[in-house]
This record gives C-alpha cells, structure tokens and sequence, in this order.
C-alpha cells in the first residue's frame, strides 16, 4: 500500500472560476489524474468549467459521466463501478483528483465516492478540501445574510409536499431549500400563498451564463426557473432593520 496514490476530495465553484482554496489548487497540480463529473443530462463539465484559468493539462483530465437517478441501487453500483476506476490509477501509484461542485460534504454525492473506494482500499491517503455551498454563493451574490443575531437556519432539500414545507417554514426563521428541481411550481405556489415571496431569494446557475437572481420569488416564472443547480433562500420574515 505504500506505493499507493493520493487521493483528494475538492470542491468548486458553484459557478464562478476561482471559487477554490489555494491548498486545493496545489492538490490540482500535484494530481496525476483529474477526474471532473458530467451529469447525463449535460453536454460539458461545469465542474471543469470552474477552474476556468488553472492550467491543467488536457491528458490529465477524465470526464467521468455521472448518473442522475434516485433509485438506491443503480447509485450504489455506480459508484462501486466509479470507485474501481479510481482505484485502478491509485494502485499503480498515480495522485488523483476529484472534482465536485459546491462544497464535497454538504449534500454532495462525493461522500458516496470516497465512501466506495476507502471500501476498496481502506488505508489509501487522501484528503478532502471544503468547497463553497450553493447556498453561501447565491447568499454572496445577491447581497443576502443567511443569519443575523439569533436567527435559526434551516438547510434542507426540497420535501415532496407543500405541508411538510410549510411546517418547516414556520418554525425557522430562514429555510435555505436544495434540490427543488420539478416541485419549484408548488413551492413557489406556497411560498406566495404564506406571503412571504417578496422577503425570498432564488439562485438558478450563479456564474454561468445562464445564471438567475432574483430578491423578490413573487413573480418568478417557474417554468423559466426550473432546473438543475438552483436554490431557494426563504425568509419568513422582513430582514429586520439594524
């Protein structure tokens, strides 16, 4: 095991190219291997997309196509099947990286990744660098605080029905909202009918070029809004003046 590789974990983005720690970045040009994600549904990388301006050798780099289905057992042999690719270029004493988007441990699939492959080799070196969430950039992009005093944040994804998110709602004074995907109508929906629409925040792609911004969901058209990367930032409240 000692000729082993090293294995590190990193976080980019969402969005922006820079959005990445330094000690990172020094992971990057130590890596041998560079594994970047694709979602099926994807024609390119965004995760390669974000380290617009490192130099990284094309050979260096392998788009990896990643499976977007929610039934446990097709991810599970995914990413077996992924961590054995992996461990292919660590065995043989090569130093790989992982790209993922976001930060690598805050709802991200990358947990299930390293997961997968300490399975396959349990003493492998490695190391994993926080990221920046989803909901810290669309907070920094549009101006808007996820806490002030004692406020209580709520981070959660999107619940399958509108009575669970109302509960929530109500008993938190910000409710940060991931994974929304195709039940953003109802949210939006109900977010509207609590009257709370005009104090919340929506971030769709931040940094790419169809990104969206709005500090007012009220009229926010959710067939336009809808997809993948997009966060909601409820506020049940007005922002109190200080």
């Amino acid at each position: 095991m000692s000729n082993t590789g090293t294995f590190w974990g990193i976080g980019v983005g969402p969005g922006p190219a820079g959005y990445i720690p330094l000690a990172a970045v020094e992971a990057l040009h130590l890596a041998n291997v560079v594994f970047t994600p694709r979602a099926t549904t994807s024609e390119s990388s965004v995760a390669l997309r974000c380290l617009t301006g490192i130099a990284i050798a094309p050979e260096r780099i392998r788009e990896i196509e990643f499976t977007m289905d929610t039934d446990r057992s097709v991810l599970s042999e995914h990413y077996a099947q992924l961590a054995e690719t992996i461990a292919v270029e660590l065995r043989a004493g090569r130093n790989v990286a992982y790209l993922t988007i976001g930060d690598t441990l805050t709802y991200s699939t990358y947990g299930y990744v390293l997961a997968a492959l300490q399975e396959l080799l349990p003493t492998l070196p490695q190391r994993t660098f926080p990221g920046i969430t989803s909901y810290a950039a669309a907070a920094a992009a549009m101006s808007w605080p996820l806490g002030e005093g004692k406020e209580r944040t709520l981070i959660l994804p999107c619940p399958e029905d509108a009575t669970e998110l109302r509960s929530d709602i109500e008993s938190h004074d910000i409710v940060v909202l991931m994974k929304i995907g195709k039940r953003l109508p109802w949210v939006l929906n109900l977010l509207r009918d609590m009257g709370v629409a005009e104090h919340c925040a929506f971030a769709r792609r931040i940094g790419l070029v169809d990104e969206m911004l709005s500090t007012d969901v009220g009229s926010l058209n959710a067939t336009e809004a809808m997809g993948y990367l997009s966060t909601l930032l409820i506020r049940k409240t007005p922002r109190e003046k200080r």
